[in-house]
């Protein structure tokens, strides 16, 4: 029997780490964070990262774990998230997974298939090419894969072609040999989400919430320690249009305006992403008391619902 973990997902905004805290106090569980920005210190306004009050009565695993210059991976930090996992079932204790970030989510629960180099010219072609002229192609290279894609699905699009391109082996072959063999967690998918009309705004107050809690002060911060724009950490939403404000002197009104649409693309991501993962159960994060119990049924498959 593999070790349950409950991930809830989602996109940003939906209130995963609220949800994910109510379990904790009932269960006494240990929390890992799927997020590749709050993996870095300082970064903890635009994060919407837990404090420190909050991390001292619920003990939180994949946060501030490297400087901002430090670079981090899906698969480093699936490395981590994975070992604290183990440790935490090993005390006894239940283990939730919470964030957006898709990538990190997938590369715990079924790490990471066997990569390809990309060359970069092949890249940038299949980067300007349009959603349905890249799945033309990989029809042509990876019919079965093809078959299965979603057809927005830009960034797979883009990343299939070019392993079926250059990898010698279709992408669909590669995931058929990667199977489940990595796969040392029992996981239980549970998505929030909310419609647009609904989401939106949230998002906006969410934006403004941060800069009222003194979100270009810790940008400023952050470039007096030296970290520079063109780090990875810094190119996250909302840190790399604040640096440009900085920088060029735009207005801080703008600059809101440019992270909320920001923000509101990646929501859309996020939603297209965890669509695509089996086994998904999606609730409307204004049904908490559902949500809720279906987090708790989550984590105990012998547990009735409703």
């Amino acid at each position: 029997m593999r070790p349950r973990v409950l991930a809830i997902v989602g996109p940003t905004g939906t209130g995963k780490s609220e949800l994910a805290l109510e379990i904790a106090r009932r269960c006494g569980a240990e929390i890992i964070g799927a997020d590749s920005v709050q993996v870095y210190r300082g970064l903890d306004i635009g994060s919407a990262k837990p404090s420190r009050a909050v991390r001292e009565e619920i003990v939180h695993h994949g946060i501030d774990v490297v400087e901002p210059d430090d670079p981090m991976s899906a698969g480093r930090f699936a490395a981590l998230a994975r070992e604290a996992a183990r440790t935490a079932h090993a005390r006894g204790r239940v283990v939730i997974l919470c964030g957006g970030t898709g990538l990190y989510a997938r590369a715990f629960a079924g790490g990471l298939v066997e990569g390809v180099t990309g060359e970069p010219a092949l890249r940038a072609e299949l980067e300007a090419l349009p959603a349905a002229q890249l799945l033309e192609r990989l029809r042509e290279l990876d019919p079965d894969l093809a078959q299965r894609v979603h057809p927005n699905n830009h960034v797979r699009l883009v990343r299939y072609v070019e392993i079926a391109s250059l990898g010698g082996r279709a992408a669909s072959e590669r995931h058929a040999r990667h199977g489940f063999g990595d796969r040392p967690f029992d996981v239980a998918w549970l998505g929030l989400d909310l419609p647009r009309e609904a989401l939106w705004p949230r998002l906006r107050a969410r934006v403004d919430a941060m800069f009222e809690a003194g979100w270009i002060d810790e940008v400023r911060r952050l470039r007096a320690a030296g970290h520079g724009p063109e780090l990875k950490s810094m190119q996250a939403i909302g840190y790399r249009e604040i640096g440009a404000m900085l920088d060029a002197g735009v207005g801080e009104g703008e600059v809101r305006e440019q992270i909320w649409w920001a923000t509101r693309r990646y929501a859309r991501r996020q939603r297209t992403w965890f669509r695509s993962e089996p086994g998904m159960e999606w609730i409307d994060a204004r049904e908490r008391a559902t949500a809720l119990e279906r987090a708790l049924a989550g984590l105990d498959p012998g547990r009735p619902a409703g």
